[in-house]
């Protein structure tokens, strides 16, 4: 219950096949998780795309015990938090297959515009313990725009 409410992603590790020429130009996203009818997560974000600031609503479903949810139908083969003090930030990480590209990211949440070092630190460590390069990982550009719009809705 205690991922519930709205989050800024701040950073963002990725093993997506475009990730890499894009990730300089990637602005921070916003998150907003609540709970679904059926007892899963519902996740609403808010992302900067080619025609604007795009807004996409996923529905998952709890895969086991504890805080695992997918939802294979919509390409989420994972959703799982790997890290957190629910209080100021979370560690994230999906298993995605889209378009027939299978990768997996790892993100860093915070309550607020700026990761405490903890966060940033754990962010750092997960990332590389998944095998993500520094090539791979990005602190998102510190534009608010896309994340505001559903954060203060």
């Amino acid at each position: 219950m205690q991922l519930l409410g709205s989050w800024y992603i701040l950073a963002v590790a990725s093993s997506e096949r475009d990730f890499v020429l894009e990730k300089d130009t990637r602005i921070v996203e916003g998150v907003v998780v609540t709970l679904s009818a059926e007892n899963g997560l519902k996740v609403l974000s808010s992302r900067l795309g080619p025609d604007g600031c795009n807004q996409m609503e996923l529905e998952l479903q709890q895969q086991d015990s504890g805080w695992v949810f997918q939802n294979p139908s919509l390409g989420v083969l994972q959703y799982r938090v790997l890290g957190t003090n629910f209080r100021d930030y979370a560690i994230v990480f999906t298993q995605l297959e889209l378009e027939g590209e299978a990768f997996n990211t790892v993100e860093l949440y915070s309550r607020t515009e700026t990761a405490s070092e903890e966060a940033l630190q754990l962010f750092n460590k997960w990332s590389k313990d998944l095998g993500f390069w520094a090539h791979q990982q990005a602190k998102l550009q510190r534009d608010f725009t896309c994340a505001q719009r559903i954060l203060q809705q």
